[in-house]
Parts: structure tokens; sequence; C-alpha cells
């Protein structure tokens, strides 16, 4: 038997298919953690604020965001039924009690729909990219997840872009696919192909510099927990710790950027539900109309929810990704080794 071992079948010993299974068992696992949390708030502020007729709220389950149009003083099922509710535990009990325990995630399918491919592209394409940004970038090769992870989040970002904007149309108004696609094609021909991509620039600003961030503290976070309790291959413990503080960190640092999309992305739906123009709802006259009516800190609005929900689902969503190649992995190599072992024997 010769020293050499047959070379993996792709980067890091996994398949881009391979690759894209885990992040996608990822994504279906971090929606189905975290979505109930997400519907008992806005139960919550639907009871103290209810939202009136065409107006918008933003609904985000540590995926991605949805906008959601107000109907007749209401919205979809995640927000149909203002209850009396006493704080979170008491709308957990009431909720299920009342409505069963599938109103707890009745928010998923739109989460599915978009979220799922949207993390797909994009932690496929930043270990792609990791990787051969690692073996080109040499002495500055530590720096690779930071840039990777920029990229991967302006790919998967501009991709789903579109889309967000046509579920918005779906939801605002009661239009049949065809009227969508004749609204599409006549925005299209007066305003150009970047109306599709209306909202994007916020959203940028606001998920580039996380995922640069997140990746960057993620891997020197592993890299360090690795090294402290002297083991050569990251735990599921590792990775999930690694992950919860990456993301807090990144969501602290890029919070106000966050109040800013989370404004002129409602400000872009109410508009679009009202089939009005957008004017002057660019990304700095929003953050001085923040500073103008709240001061500074209206940029930190938000901080608290923001942090419990993004750090459990960046730890849910990395740890199962990480876990899911781990598995990937062992069996390729299994495969691999397998008939030479026979061979020996």
């Amino acid at each position: 038997m010769s020293g050499t071992s047959p070379a993996p079948p792709a980067c890091n010993g996994i398949t881009p298919l391979q690759q894209m299974v885990a992040s996608c068992s990822g994504a279906i696992l971090t929606s189905l953690f975290v979505t109930p949390l997400d519907v008992v708030k806005i139960r919550l502020q639907a009871q103290k604020n209810p939202f009136p007729k065409g107006k918008c709220f933003v609904y985000c389950n540590g995926l991605m965001d949805h906008i959601c149009v107000c109907e007749n003083g209401n919205s979809k099922a995640w927000y149909k039924a203002p209850g009396h509710f006493h704080g979170t535990l008491d709308a957990f009990v009431k909720i299920v009690r009342h409505e069963g325990m599938k109103a707890l995630w009745s928010g998923l399918p739109p989460t599915l729909v978009m979220a799922v491919p949207a993390t797909v592209i994009y932690f496929t394409c930043y270990d792609q990219l990791c990787a051969a940004l690692r073996v080109r970038m040499g002495d500055y090769a530590q720096e690779a997840p930071l840039l990777a992870g920029a990229i991967a989040r302006v790919g998967s970002a501009t991709v789903i872009s579109p889309l967000e904007l046509i579920r918005t149309k779906l939801q605002s108004q009661k239009q049949s696919y065809r009227e969508l696609t004749d609204c599409i094609r006549s925005a299209v021909q007066t305003e150009g192909w970047l109306s599709l991509w209306r909202g994007l620039g916020p959203t940028l600003l606001r998920d580039v510099p996380f995922s640069a961030m997140y990746w960057y503290n993620y891997e020197k976070g592993k890299s360090w927990l690795c090294e402290h309790y002297n083991t050569s291959e990251p735990t599921f413990t590792i990775t999930f710790v690694s992950g919860a503080l990456s993301g807090s960190i990144a969501s602290i640092v890029t919070l106000p950027f966050d109040v800013v999309k989370t404004r002129r992305q409602v400000m872009l739906g109410e508009l679009q539900a009202k089939n009005l123009s957008c004017q002057d709802s660019s990304t700095f006259c929003v953050m001085s109309r923040i500073v103008a009516q709240d001061g500074f800190g209206g940029l930190l609005a938000g901080f608290l929810p923001r942090l419990i929900k993004v750090a459990p689902a960046c730890a849910i969503m990395i740890s199962s990704y990480e876990f899911g190649k781990a598995f990937f992995r062992q069996h390729n190599q299994e495969r691999i080794l397998g008939p030479l072992q026979t061979s020996n024997t």
C-alpha cells in the first residue's frame, strides 16, 4: 500500500452539492427554532400598537426579513389574532391553547421559499470563495474569511432582492400572477431593470459588514477554542459558541445600519402598496430623519431584541452547517477508503 491517499472529492473533502444540502438543513433547523420567537413578538406588538391598514412591519426570523403589509387593520396568519397577552410565556401558552402548535410556525412558508435558497447560495459561495482565497492570498490567508463573507453576501442578497420585491407586491395587492407580470413589465419599461433591485442598497450596507465581521470572528474564535481544548476538529459545542459570539459582535456593530435598513424597507413597502413612487428615501435621508426625530440613540433602537434573535440564529445555523459538512466528509472518506481496506485484507 502506498503512502498517498486519494484526493478528496472537492473543497474540504466535500462536494458543492453536499455543501448545499448541509446549508439547506441548517436553514430549515434555524427557521424551525427561531420562527416561534418572532411569531410571539409580533403578537405582543400587535395588541399594544395595532398597525393600521396599508402600514408595514418587518417580520424577521433570524435568517432574513420579510415586509408584511397590513390589510383591513390586520395581516397574515402570524399577526391576525391579537389577544390579551401578559408576557412572552403567557403568549406562548395562549397561542398553543387556542390555535394549536402550528400557529407558532405560521410565518414559516415565506421563509422557506426565500431564506433557504438565499442561505444555500450564501454558505456554499462562502466556502468555495474562502478556500480559493486562502490559496491565493498567501501571507494574508487569515483575512480570507473577511473578504469571502462580504462577496458571498453581495451575491446572495443581489439574487434574492427581486424575489422580495415580487413577494411584497403579491402580499400588498390581491393580484394574479398575470397581473403581477404586467405590473413588473411596466415597472421595468418605465424605470429600467434596476427597479427590481430597489432597496438593495441599505440591505447591503447592513449585511455585507455583518457577514465580513461574522466570518472573520467565527474562524478566529473557532481556531482559538480548538487550540484551547487541544482538538484538531471543532466540536458541535465549539462551532455553536463561536457562531453565537461572532453573531453577537457583528449584530452590535452593524445595528445602526439595521435600523436604517428596516425603516427604509418599511417605507418602500408602504409606497409599493399604494403604488406611489419612491422619493427622498435614500439611506442618507432616512438616517438624517432618524437622528432629527430621535437623536443618535435612534440609530441603536432594538438593541436587545436584535441581539437575542441573531445570536441563537447564528449559533444554530453555523453549528448545523458544520455538523452536516462533517457528516458528508466522513461519508466520503469511508467511501474512498473502503475499497482500499477491502483489497488489503
